[in-house]
């Protein structure tokens, strides 16, 4: 697990005191790096060639400062058509608070622009893959945090230009071994290049064993030499399952079909419009956000494992990309989206053991806190009886706002009151088709519509199950002023024009809209458990059910709570393809995956939409636009709509779907 970097300041300029090393030269940190990593990678030159709609990325070995982000930041503005897109990986194990990195990005006023749209996202990074988007969309930056020789083998992209930095070898040699520069090489796109400050020949030795050619020449300032190269030898690419691999890229006019206008279907649009792609986004409603994306008000809240279950890495990434995107389009808007903070309320004993591991999992104190009863009660502005743990940059919002926001690009064209009962594909396109006829053509389709994603032929098989929730609506009270957001077994949130939202029930039942007494009767009870206080000051036990406001809505879950994101194989080809999966699970085959061409889902979120949907849409872009994705290769495969029918495979008990 990873910790916030520990520094001193000297003359007013960052050391690390875990490496006893300086973050960059002292003389002139920015030209360094210009020297160093932009012109011995030839990046303007390179930037100037990309195609349009071409995706440059850049792979580091230490995020520091973000100094060289910056400055291949600023190089690509210079040089890069304005259809070209930069994708920035890097690792980091001790990240900068956002205190030292304000601090020490001060120094550069030239790239004050630049650094202002990085610090305005910057928050705290616990252990994973966290992706920041900039410029509109243009520059995508995937920060790991963690070791570098643990992170780089979960990235699922290619790079074309490295920087391999850090601290000196002679400080940090745990980070300069063979392990590394060979991983450099498996992850490398053919001809990569790679850039260093350093000219150790044993890293010039390490980085030639793993298939560069090294050269050295003059380095900056005091330092005579350094060394960059170019790979020329590239290892053996290692096996992966075909049925988790990426689809190969079709002829298109990044034209793109997106169906069901909830959290899902908004952030997808906004994903692929944000890369230039003209979206069609379709909602059988007469509005967006009509169903479980509708409610009031939604928690941006995720039940953690200290375990880190890829259920866990998922939320650890998604609530931190969340976060960015509502201060993106929600920033001024405190009627739809407060930043709080939220509370999860050690209601039983099974619960309390769970925080305690939670809070010795070494995540960031600013991303998650441990707190007693009194300290909780003080942050809610209510009397509470349990120890919690405290997330005070997540919060409270207004689902329908989000919507509405990412709904907003200029590429994304808007049709509500437009049902797709069929899907075909036909010379290369996919058409749409509703009641009246055809809806959209496009070169993809990606669907977002909950259980309704298994409505379609091609989806039938997919294991979606309904889920009713029914959130309860209360006045607020002056002698209540709930000021954070408590969960248990359910939640509250603060009011928001003079109501509060609580709930929401879990009905596996009922498939219908009505509101539920029975189910009101439960948040209410709900509530007076998880706070007692608040519940008497709410008047809770006297509120009448069968009046009480509130909203049903339907959420689609899968078997093992894991949303279905990607791209679709034809499931009865598939069957047959791997047929031999059934005999022995063991086996590496080779056969290329009957993909479904252009046809992806980003469903089955459950009540953890808010958290998991938006960057799901960044899975489902990756997957489309060849970049590096947001999530480690891990996360990626157990999220594949295509893992139930493998595993049934594997157990010798294949589905027999009709092919689509």
């Amino acid at each position: 697990m990873s910790s916030t970097a520990t520094l001193a300041w000297h003359d007013g300029q960052p050391f690390s005191e875990t490496f006893g090393d300086v973050y960059f030269s002292r003389a002139s940190g920015l030209a360094e790096t210009r020297h160093v990593f932009i012109d011995h990678n030839r990046l303007p030159e390179r930037f100037a060639a990309l195609a349009d709609g071409e995706v440059f990325t850049v792979g580091e070995t230490g995020f520091g400062t973000g100094l060289n982000f910056l400055a291949a930041w600023q190089s690509f503005r210079e040089h890069a058509p304005d259809t070209a897109r930069l994708a920035f990986v890097s690792v980091e194990k001790f990240p900068l608070s956002r205190d030292d990195l304000i601090r020490a990005l001060a120094l550069w006023p030239e790239l004050a622009e630049l650094s202002g749209q990085l610090l305005a996202q910057y928050r705290s990074l616990p252990p994973g893959f966290h992706r920041f988007v900039f410029d509109n969309g243009r520059v995508a930056l995937t920060l790991m945090v963690g070791d570098a020789l643990e992170r780089y083998p979960e990235l699922d992209g290619e790079v074309d230009a490295w920087f391999l930095d850090g601290f000196a070898p002679s400080k940090n040699p745990e980070m300069w071994r063979p392990e590394l520069f060979a991983l450099m090489a498996q992850k490398s796109a053919p001809g990569a290049s790679f850039a260093t400050f350093t000219s150790a020949g044993f890293v010039r030795r390490g980085l030639r064993d793993a298939g560069f050619a090294v050269e050295k020449v003059a380095g900056y300032g005091h330092k005579r030499e350094m060394s960059r190269g170019v790979l020329t030898a590239p290892p053996e690419a290692a096996w992966r399952a075909p049925w988790y691999s990426r689809p190969a890229l079709f002829a298109r006019d990044r034209t793109a079909i997106v169906v069901g206008g909830g959290v899902a279907g908004a952030a997808t649009a906004a994903s692929l419009a944000a890369r230039g792609w003209r979206v069609t986004l379709l909602e059988r409603h007469d509005a967006l956000a009509q169903e479980g994306s509708g409610n009031p008000q939604g928690v941006l809240y995720g039940k953690l494992s200290p375990h880190f279950t890829p259920l866990t890495w998922l939320l650890l990434a998604g609530l931190c990309y969340s976060r960015r995107v509502l201060d993106t389009h929600l920033a001024d808007a405190p009627d739809d989206w407060q930043a709080c903070g939220v509370l999860q309320l050690a209601y039983d004993d099974a619960e309390a053991k769970r925080l305690r591991g939670l809070a010795a999992a070494g995540l960031p104190e600013t991303f998650a806190r441990a707190v007693s009863a009194a300290e909780a009660g003080e942050l809610a502005g209510v009397a509470l009886d349990q120890d919690g743990l405290f997330f005070p940059e997540a919060g409270w919002l207004h689902p329908p706002a989000l919507v509405a926001a990412l709904a907003s690009h200029p590429n994304v064209d808007v049709r509500a009151a437009n049902g797709v009962l069929e899907l075909e594909y036909r010379e290369n396109r996919w058409i749409a088709h509703g009641a009246a006829g055809t809806l959209a053509e496009a070169d993809a389709v990606v669907l977002c519509q909950a259980a309704d994603t298994k409505t379609h032929a091609a989806t039938a098989h997919l294991p979606l199950k309904t889920i009713r929730g029914q959130v309860s609506e209360l006045p607020a009270s002056e002698s209540a002023p709930l000021t954070t957001v408590l969960c248990g077994e359910g939640y509250i949130a603060p009011a928001r024009r003079g109501r509060h939202t609580l709930g929401a029930s879990f009905n596996f039942e009922r498939t219908d809209n009505a509101l539920s007494p029975d189910e009101h009767r439960g948040n209410l009870d709900m509530l007076a458990k998880l706070a007692p206080a608040l519940a008497g000051a709410l008047a809770a036990s006297s509120a009448n059910v069968e009046t009480l406001p509130g909203r049903a809505a339907l959420r689609a879950t899968t078997p093992d709570y894991l949303p279905l994101v990607g791209p679709l194989a034809d499931a009865a080809r598939l069957a047959e393809v791997y047929a031999a999966l059934a005999n022995d699970a063991t086996l590496k085959l080779t056969d290329p995956a009957p993909w479904l061409p252009g046809l992806f889902v980003n469903a089955g979120h459950g009540a953890r939409g808010m958290v998991t949907a938006p960057l799901c849409a960044e899975i489902v872009a990756a997957y489309l636009e060849n970049e590096p994705m947001p999530v480690s290769r891990a996360l990626v495969d157990a999220l594949s709509p295509n893992r139930f029918a493998i595993r049934a495979l594997m157990r010798g008990k294949p589905r027999k779907p009709a092919s689509a």
